[in-house]
């Protein structure tokens, strides 16, 4: 494949909204999507408390819906997905995404509510690399997906399992249901194989990746936010992956997700192959860390070590719930209340992007 474009462009919490808009219109939106179709937008709330850099931001939504509705796109969607350990609605509330949604008239569905989508067998004409012997009852997704754009929501940010996470990580939680966890050891190639399935059942597909806030540590939820002033945008999901990789300070070829895609010619994950327009970014290395949390080192031992042969044992039984009970338990007891709720609040108070957080309702 040729060369790919990954747009960049270094704002300010003054004017992102507008910018957002305009860098839709010079990335070609709506070329890319077809105009005549819906538009899915998949927001990111990687967890519901609102941790800085984990969730979507409520300016990288606006000004996307906003660019989108410039350009002529009239039916424009959201969907939300839960996990077992998230809970969506009280995230779009706690991370004022609600608040844009009502403002700009975007219904709100949720791929996990019946009455709004149904989970249909799905076929891929592609090769799979995992999915199929992951879920050898056959891979499943939303019927709502099927013949629509879609518009990924990412945040800048590391996390414990692939290093970083970006615009193919976010399609694990929209086409994969509440069962996703049992791909947590081959992630890797699952995101992968999502952004085959993606290509075939998409009439486009888009990211506006949020780094104003970039989440440096064991993402996504236990991170420290650092003010980067950025937002990234691209057709190419790989591309925009590999460039906030290496922004953050990795190789991106390093990045078994980023790197399988480049061979099997989804996108392009080497920089050589990849046009940055717009905000120099060849100097920038923020020499982010993932490190570990308690989370990250059960799950060490779970899905990638010793006791990985007996994970259907314990993510596959009632076991699980165990799990979520714990991980509920570290996360939005202890962690949050220990460390989390002390960096938001500082956050709010020394960041202009903060500042800006607190202005919506």
């Amino acid at each position: 494949m040729g060369k790919s474009k990954v747009f960049v462009l270094r704002t300010t919490p003054e004017r992102v909204v507008e910018d957002i808009a305009q860098l839709l219109k010079e990335a070609n939106v709506d070329v890319i999507l077809d105009k005549s179709r819906p538009v899915i937008l998949k927001d990111n709330i990687s967890w519901h408390l609102p941790m800085p850099s984990s969730n979507t931001t409520p300016w990288q939504l606006e000004g996307t819906i906003l660019g989108l509705k410039r350009l002529g796109f009239e039916q424009i969607i959201a969907v939300e997905n839960k996990t077992v350990v998230t809970k969506p609605q009280k995230g779009a509330q706690l991370n004022k995404l609600a608040s844009v949604y009502k403002k700009y008239n975007v219904p709100i569905l949720h791929n996990f509510e019946p009455s709004h989508m149904k989970w249909i067998d799905y076929q891929p004409r592609c090769e799979l690399n995992v999915l199929h012997k992951i879920f050898p009852e056959g891979v499943k997704i939303p019927d709502f997906f099927v013949g629509k754009n879609i518009v990924h929501l990412p945040t800048m940010k590391c996390h414990i399992y692939t290093t970083t996470t970006g615009a193919m990580k976010n399609a694990f939680g929209g086409l994969l249901n509440t069962k996703r966890h049992y791909a947590h050891s081959w992630i890797h190639e699952t995101l992968v194989d999502l952004l085959k399935i993606q290509k075939e059942i998409h009439s486009g597909i888009f990211a506006v990746m949020d780094g104003t806030t970039a989440g440096n540590g064991p993402g996504p939820r236990t991170m420290n936010p650092v003010r980067t002033d950025l937002v990234l945008a691209s057709d190419d999901q790989v591309a925009v992956d590999a460039v906030a990789a290496k922004i953050m300070g990795f190789d991106p070829m390093s990045i078994d997700y980023i790197r399988i895609a480049n061979e099997q010619g989804l996108g392009n994950g080497r920089l050589e192959n990849i046009e940055i327009v717009g905000y120099d970014v060849s100097s920038l290395n923020y020499r982010f860390k993932v490190g570990d949390n308690l989370a990250s080192r059960v799950g060490d031992v779970l899905w990638f070590g010793p006791l990985k042969r007996l994970q259907h044992l314990f993510f596959r039984t009632p076991l699980v719930y165990l799990f979520v009970l714990a991980s509920e338990v570290y996360h939005d007891v202890f962690w949050w209340n220990l460390k989390g709720r002390r960096i938001l609040e500082d956050w709010k108070k020394s960041s202009p992007w903060g500042k800006l957080w607190e202005n919506y309702t």
